[in-house]
């Protein structure tokens, strides 16, 4: 089994427990794993595909769009993905990019509840979430002792929201730092994303590293709560309730 194989598929047995119907969606490099009161895959599918035309249409005229690791000026005139994807960076202190995951996550997911009361759209890692119920998601850290372990219990009553992880052990995504999970909660998937991106680089090998990202972290407008694992230590900050995963 390739490396990008068991990042990309294994784990998405294990992050989410619920009782709805679940399917994956995909477009080249986008690969949504949902969650719904029935099978979307329809609308998913062409949801999927007017919000990546709408990004490839920017980056074709803006191209620092695509590879700027720092946060460009707003662009009235760009699409509201684009837009939000822009402000997330801003927040964050990242490329606009760094929240691509999220915001496709996020857009999908606000079309979705026209058809479905409870919505959930992980997209490697990075989640939308809108329940009428608490809903608990494991965190997945690589080969920290804490991977699997443990999760997180979101309350109905904080959704929609979006909870994103972002890792320099795992996975693809680009990352300056050392953490194997930097998981944020934020009022969208879209912020959530930067900012795990964000703290993800500031993480090498100290639990000084760890407090630090976490104080900068809860500094940012929206971020709600945060969770950083790195090898065997791990803290938190905010609104997080850490549960077991057994």
């Amino acid at each position: 089994m390739k490396r990008d194989e068991y990042i990309e598929r294994h784990y998405r047995n294990k992050i989410l427990k619920n009782n709805f119907k679940s399917f994956n969606v995909t477009i080249e490099e986008s690969d949504l794993f949902i969650s719904a009161d029935s099978d979307l895959k329809d609308p998913a599918f062409h949801s999927l595909h007017r919000y990546r035309s709408s990004i490839e249409a920017y980056i074709g005229s803006n191209p620092d769009f695509l590879n700027s690791l720092r946060p460009l000026s707003y662009d009235a005139l760009a699409p509201p993905i684009v837009r939000e994807m822009i402000s997330a960076g801003m927040e964050a202190n990242v490329g606009p990019m760094a929240a691509v995951a999220g915001a496709i996550a996020d857009h999908v997911g606000m079309d979705l509840l026209e058809y479905s009361k409870n919505v959930i759209v992980e997209n490697g890692g990075d989640i939308f979430m809108h329940c009428t119920s608490d809903i608990r998601v494991g965190i997945f850290a690589g080969r920290s002792a804490l991977s699997n372990r443990i999760a997180l219990k979101i309350r109905k009553e904080e959704m929609p929201l979006g909870v994103c992880t972002s890792s320099g052990t795992v996975g693809h995504s680009l990352s300056f730092g050392k953490a194997d999970a930097v998981c944020v909660k934020a009022g969208t998937a879209c912020l959530a994303d930067a900012v795990a991106t964000a703290l993800g680089n500031r993480v090498k090998d100290h639990q000084t590293d760890i407090q630090n990202a976490l104080e900068a972290g809860m500094k940012i407008r929206n971020v709600t709560g945060i969770l950083i694992i790195a090898k065997d230590q791990f803290g938190a900050m905010g609104d997080v309730e850490i549960i077991d995963w057994s």
